[in-house]
């Protein structure tokens, strides 16, 4: 397939471009290189440099090019940036999603598989989170990616849009040559991982007095391939709707650290710091929808596999993609 690619030089997006081209799609990567690297992009990728808040250039590229579907990365994904500048969030991640669907229709073109998120799902009753759970974030980042999700929806009923929402939990990991390398980086296991890179003298945790068995905060890490591998399965289906994407399995900030001890051999010190505002105490997916009808199932996800893959790529990369 012709397959267009929102964001594709960001952290996720690449590694989308790479693993479809690997599969033998013809990928076109729309970024504009706010967050994203050039250097992450595929050569063997075209490369539209542009923004989708710019409705010419998205109407324009569209219309040139008429992809058989869309892959939407593109957005700013800081929950703490959104807490401080709702108005970024709303006006570029809904905004610029907007512009993008409207460009689809005008081009005749249905099928889009958007990059979603947990944040949907805000503080949730459920201990492992299905994809019919009460959808009522506590961040502007996931009122966001909602207000998209409700907008793909509507298109879908009014105008016949073929959109599938994929929430994921908490990418992470790396592949041999693609990263996560943000400005500023607010994930965990890259700021771990800095300390025994010499960036950092210890990592700073937001919060010890959740309700959870040590206090901090705990997430669903799923490895960026198999995020990604999603994705690729996605497009020979033609499923609608909200569907998650985790394991099942929920490690807390200090099992995190812990782990990342044992990978790097580092003692890693640990400084407490005041909660984020908008950060949920548990993130868990319940993700049967998409092991029963994508036929996915997450293969590198295990938190020693990750970590251990992340640090080998900042290892390789100690300034990141340093463009």
């Amino acid at each position: 397939m012709k397959v267009l690619v929102t964001g594709g030089a960001g952290y996720i997006g690449s590694v989308a471009v790479e693993m479809l081209l690997d599969e033998g799609h013809e990928v076109v990567v729309a970024d504009n290189l706010e967050r994203g690297h050039r250097s992450a992009v595929d050569q063997r990728a075209q490369l539209e440099v542009g923004d989708l808040r710019d409705r010419d250039f998205i109407t324009g590229l569209m219309r040139r090019l008429k992809p058989d579907a869309v892959m939407h990365f593109a957005a700013y994904a800081l929950v703490g940036e959104s807490m401080e500048h709702p108005e970024r969030y709303f006006e570029n991640n809904v905004g610029g999603g907007i512009n993008l669907v409207n460009a689809m229709l005008e081009a005749g073109v249905s099928r889009i598989i958007f990059s979603s998120t947990c944040y949907t799902y805000g503080l949730p009753r459920e201990v492992t989170i299905p994809e019919g759970a009460d959808t009522l974030p506590v961040n502007p980042y996931g009122e966001s990616k909602l207000m998209l999700e409700k907008i793909l929806q509507w298109y879908e009923k009014i105008h016949g849009l073929r959109p599938l929402m994929l929430r994921y939990f908490n990418a992470a990991g790396a592949t041999e040559s693609l990263g996560e390398d943000h400005h500023p980086e607010t994930h965990l296991i890259p700021n771990v991982l800095r300390v025994p890179a010499g960036k950092a003298e210890y990592v700073r945790v937001f919060g010890d007095d959740y309700d959870t068995p040590d206090g901090t905060c705990i997430r669903d890490y799923i490895h960026v391939v198999d995020l990604v591998r999603a994705h690729v399965l996605a497009l020979e289906k033609d499923l609608t709707g909200p569907l998650n994407l985790g394991t099942g399995e929920g490690y807390s900030v200090m099992q995190v650290i812990e782990t990342a001890r044992k990978v790097t051999g580092h003692p890693i010190p640990v400084r407490m710091a005041p909660r984020r505002p908008g950060d949920p105490p548990r993130l868990v997916a319940r993700a049967d929808r998409a092991r029963a009808e994508l036929d996915w199932k997450p293969v590198h996800s295990d938190l020693e596999t990750i970590i251990r893959d992340a640090w080998r790529w900042f290892q390789a990369h100690p300034e990141g993609y340093a463009e």
